[in-house]
């Protein structure tokens, strides 16, 4: 049996992560606290332990400090200045003024904004020799036959609080994403803001994320090859909690924070990707874990690449989880 137990400087949360033959163990909580348990099996001894070691390498970068025992804060780092490419509309950059957009009215001056993505072809996962990658981002062709529309931002605060009536955030501000929502939790957001709205809202497929992100770009980020904290709140950037959204410069299809912020759910199962080329894919119909993309505010840059993936129960909430919407013509 193998373990670690670190904690993180900015929130007070701490994770222990432990393998036990086959199985992976992951407590996590507020220091000081008995914590919570989310046991995984995996098929061998050698991919739990693959498993933990990926999640130590999420855990332990700047703010986090391993501890034999007991779990303890580290330094607070510096907060980092914010770019601003406009928050929550203003400064409209070019790609955003020749974007086709959809306003909602959510009520009480609370808006959805919703940025229409056209139908298109492009590579999915990442080249072998991409720096950061996972075996589970196999290059493949995909082709999306209809347009849709995506979430300018991730979903607010203020904007679930107007559909729902509370906010279940742990870092609080109205223009701040929500989080600690699980993926069950957004589906039940999403049914009543169908019923008020008399839309067609839903989360995206993990195809239409990663298309959406990438913006036409093939490089490990819609920013080039590699980005700085100035384009997206990751590890690197020293904030440590989510920051507004629309805070750093927009990607080319004129969406805010793909990369970092937040993890952002999808509407997929996890599962391997196809070895052929797809059209329309919406992965299978069953599972254990539904995906996230994005990386957030607390993990290694190589997270916030355009291909990179996460998994976690439907029923998991985490303080840097939450999701962007996306909606049928």
């Amino acid at each position: 049996m193998r373990r670690f137990k670190f904690s993180d400087s900015t929130s007070n949360k701490f994770w222990e992560v432990e393998v036990k033959s086959k199985t992976l163990n992951v407590t996590f909580g507020k220091i000081g606290t008995k914590g919570q348990s989310k046991p995984k099996d995996f098929a061998t001894p050698k991919k739990a332990k693959a498993e933990m070691e990926k999640l130590i390498k999420e855990k332990t970068g700047k703010g986090y400090v391993e501890v034999g025992g007991k779990a303890v804060k580290a330094a607070k780092p510096a907060v980092g200045k914010k770019t601003s490419a406009g928050s929550m509309g203003e400064g409209l950059s070019k790609a955003e003024k020749q974007a086709k957009l959809l306003e909602e009215d959510l009520g009480k001056g609370v808006k959805l904004v919703m940025v229409l993505i056209p139908a298109g072809k492009f590579v999915m996962g990442s080249p072998k020799k991409e720096d950061g990658r996972y075996d589970d981002e196999a290059q493949h062709e995909v082709t999306l036959t209809k347009s849709y529309y995506m979430g300018k931002y991730a979903v607010t605060q203020e904007q679930w609080k107007a559909v729902m009536g509370k906010n279940p955030s742990d870092t609080k501000g109205a223009k701040l994403p929500v989080t600690d929502v699980s993926w069950e939790d957004c589906q039940k957001f999403i049914k009543k803001l169908n019923g008020i709205t008399k839309g067609k809202y839903r989360l995206p497929t993990e195809a239409e994320w990663e298309y959406a992100c990438r913006a036409g770009t093939t490089t490990a980020y819609s920013f080039g090859a590699k980005i700085t904290p100035k384009d997206a709140n990751y590890d690197d950037s020293g904030i440590g909690e989510p920051i507004e959204v629309g805070s750093y410069k927009p990607n080319n299809f004129g969406l805010y924070d793909m990369c970092g912020n937040v993890w952002e759910w999808c509407e997929d199962w996890e599962a391997d990707y196809p070895k052929g080329a797809v059209t329309d894919p919406k992965g299978p119909a069953t599972g254990e874990n539904r995906v996230l993309r994005g990386g957030s505010f607390l993990n290694f840059v190589a997270n916030a690449r355009s291909s990179n993936r996460y998994n976690c129960s439907p029923s998991y909430r985490n303080y840097n989880d939450g999701f962007r919407l996306a909606r049928n013509l």
